[in-house]
C-alpha cells in the first residue's frame, strides 16, 4: 500500500487534497484501498469535500466489503432482560418490542441508514462477527431483495438461535425456491473470530482534528497506521485451516443437527466446514465399500451409532498409515467433481460448476477484494481456477486434505502423533474372530490377549492400533500411561 507522509509535508492543503483525490479516482486503487479502512474512516473521507463525497457514494466498490464488528454503534452491551425488566424499560421506549427487535435493534438501525443512503445494495461481503445477530435478521438477509450479500460471516455471534437459523437456511434452499435465489453463497458460522480490531468511534458521528491538521492529513495518517497494522498481523497468522493445519479445526463443539442443513444446502450455500466423506456416511463416494456391521462390531460402543450425515471437524493432511490414502479419496483443490445428467433424448451431459459449493470449505478470513466464492475457498499459493494439465499446475504441489468427523476417527486416530488408519486397513480394536483372536490390518488373526478397559495389553497386541486415543508408539504410549495414573 502507498505510504503518504502527512506529518512533514510542506505542500498546501489544496494540493494535498487534489493529489489524494486524483489517486483515489483510479478505480483500481480505490477498490484495493477501501477494504482496509473502517466505515468510520470512509465516511470521514467523504465528509472532507463534495468531490470526495461524490467519489465515495457513487463508486459501488467502496462498500462492497462491509465489516461492522469494529463499529461501536453495532455493539449490544445491554444485560439480560430477566432482571425485573429494568434494562428493558431503561433502554427501550416501546414495551411491545419482540425479542428479535430487541436483540437485533443496533444492526437493523445501521441497515436502515445504509438503505436510505442507497449503500446497502452495494454490500456483497458482510462481517457481523461477535455482534448481536438473530435468526430473523439472517432470514431477512436471505430473502429481502434490498440485500445483495453473497458472503456473510457471523462467527461468534451473540443471541443467535441456531435452530431457527438452520430452519431459515433450509427454507431458503428448498427445491421450490425462486430462480437465482438465495443470493447468499457463503456463510462463515463455525470457526473462531478473526483478531479483534480496535473499535471505531462510530457512535459519535463527528470527526475531530488535532493541532489544526487538515482532514486530508488525518486520513493519510490513518492509512499509514492501518497499513502497518495489517502488515504486522499478516506476519503472525496461524497456519491456514484445513490445508495447512492438521487435526481439529474448531475450538467449540458443532451440533450434530447442522449436518442435515449442510446436506440441504449442498451446491447452493458453502460453509466454513464440509460434510464428512467417511465411508459410513450416505454422502460418501465410498458408501458401501466397507461393511458397516463389521465396523460397528469391531469398534467401541461409542462408535456404534454414526449418523447418516456429519459435519467434518478434523483435517487429515497425511493419508492412512497403512495405505497412504482413504476409501473416499482426497479433497484436492483444482480437481472438479464431475456429475452426469441426461437430456430428454437420454444423452449424457456433464456439469461440474456447482459441485464445488459444499465440497471445499470457506477459508478465513473472508476475501478482501472479491465477492467471488472461489476466492473465499482458494488455498494460499494456489490458482483460483487451475487447469489440470497446465505448466503452472504441474510445477506447484496441489493443496489437499481429508475431512473427517470425530465419529469416523474414533478408535483409529492418534491424538499424539496424529497418525490414523482408514476403515479398509483397520476394522477396529474389538475385531475378534474367536475368544482371544484379534483381527489384524491384513485380515489375518493372531492369538493375543484382548486389551482390557484399563489399558492392559496395548503394547503386546499387534491388532490394536489405537487405545485411549493414542497409538502404541513410545511417546504416545507414555501419554496413555500418564492418563491412566
Amino acid at each position: 500500500m502507498i505510504q503518504i507522509e502527512a506529518s512533514h509535508c510542506d505542500l498546501p492543503v489544496e494540493i494535498q487534497h487534489s493529489a489524494l483525490l486524483h489517486l483515489l479516482a483510479n478505480s483500481l486503487v480505490l477498490s484495493h484501498t477501501t477494504p482496509y479502512l473502517s466505515c468510520y474512516d470512509i465516511l470521514n473521507l467523504a465528509a472532507t469535500s463534495r468531490a470526495f463525497r461524490f467519489l465515495v457514494y457513487q463508486t459501488p466498490q467502496v462498500f462492497r466489503r462491509l465489516e461492522l464488528s469494529n463499529v461501536r454503534t453495532a455493539q449490544f452491551d445491554i444485560d439480560g432482560i430477566d432482571r425485573g425488566g429494568e434494562s428493558w424499560r431503561n433502554n427501550q421506549v416501546d414495551e411491545n418490542l419482540t425479542e428479535d427487535d430487541f436483540y437485533s435493534g443496533p444492526l437493523r438501525g445501521i441497515f436502515s441508514s445504509l438503505r436510505r443512503a442507497d449503500i446497502l445494495r452495494d454490500v456483497q461481503i458482510l462481517s457481523l462477527d461477535g455482534l448481536s445477530v438473530t435468526a430473523e435478521l439472517i432470514h431477512d438477509i436471505l430473502i429481502d431483495p434490498a440485500f445483495s450479500v453473497r458472503i456473510l460471516s457471523i462467527r461468534g455471534a451473540k443471541n443467535l438461535n441456531e435452530r431457527k437459523l438452520r430452519g431459515a437456511l433450509q427454507y431458503a434452499c428448498r427445491e421450490s425456491r425462486a430462480p437465482d435465489t438465495p443470493r447468499l453463497k457463503g456463510l462463515y458460522v463455525f470457526g473462531p473470530r478473526d483478531s479483534v480490531s480496535v473499535l471505531s468511534p462510530g457512535s459519535s458521528g463527528s470527526s475531530t482534528t488535532s493541532g489544526g491538521a487538515s482532514p486530508a492529513s488525518d486520513v493519510a495518517s490513518s492509512w499509514n497506521t492501518r497499513s502497518q497494522k495489517a502488515l504486522s498481523e499478516s506476519l503472525v497468522e496461524e497456519p491456514e485451516a484445513w490445508y495447512a493445519r492438521s487435526g481439529e479445526q474448531f475450538p467449540r463443539r458443532i451440533s450434530s443437527e447442522w449436518a442435515p442443513t449442510l446436506a440441504a444446502c449442498d451446491g447452493i450455500i458453502a460453509f466454513d466446514s464440509v460434510l464428512c466423506a467417511g465411508p459410513r456416511h450416505l454422502n460418501s463416494p465410498a458408501w458401501g465399500s466397507v461393511s458397516l456391521d463389521a465396523l460397528n462390531a469391531a469398534g467401541s460402543p461409542a462408535s456404534a451409532n454414526v449418523p447418516l450425515y456429519a459435519v467434518a471437524t478434523h483435517s487429515l493432511l497425511e493419508g492412512c498409515a497403512g495405505c497412504g490414502s482413504a476409501p473416499e479419496g482426497w479433497t484436492v483443490w483444482g480437481e472438479y467433481a464431475v456429475t452426469y445428467q441426461q437430456d430428454p433424448f437420454e444423452r449424457r451431459t456433464t456439469t461440474s460448476n456447482s459441485a464445488d459449493i459444499g465440497r471445499f470449505p470457506l477459508l478465513a478470513p473472508p476475501p478482501m477484494h472479491s465477492a467471488n466464492l472461489r476466492a473465499a475457498m482458494c488455498p494460499t499459493g494456489q490458482q483460483l481456477k487451475p487447469r489440470p494439465y497446465s505448466a503452472s499446475s504441474l510445477k506447484h504441489s496441489k493443496a489437499r486434505f481429508i475431512p473427517r468427523c470425530s465419529d469416523c476417527l474414533l478408535d483409529r486416530y492418534c491424538k499424539g502423533c496424529r497418525r490414523w488408519w482408514c476403515e479398509a486397513c483397520y476394522v477396529g480394536p474389538f475385531a475378534l474372530t474367536g475368544h482371544d483372536e484379534v483381527m489384524s490390518p491384513n485380515n489375518s488373526t493372531v492369538s493375543e490377549p484382548h486389551p482390557s478397559p484399563n489399558g492392559e495389553g496395548v503394547s503386546t497386541s499387534r491388532g490394536v492400533k489405537i487405545w485411549c486415543g493414542f497409538c502404541d508408539r513410545g511417546a504416545c504410549r507414555l501419554q496413555v500411561e500418564a492418563e491412566q495414573e
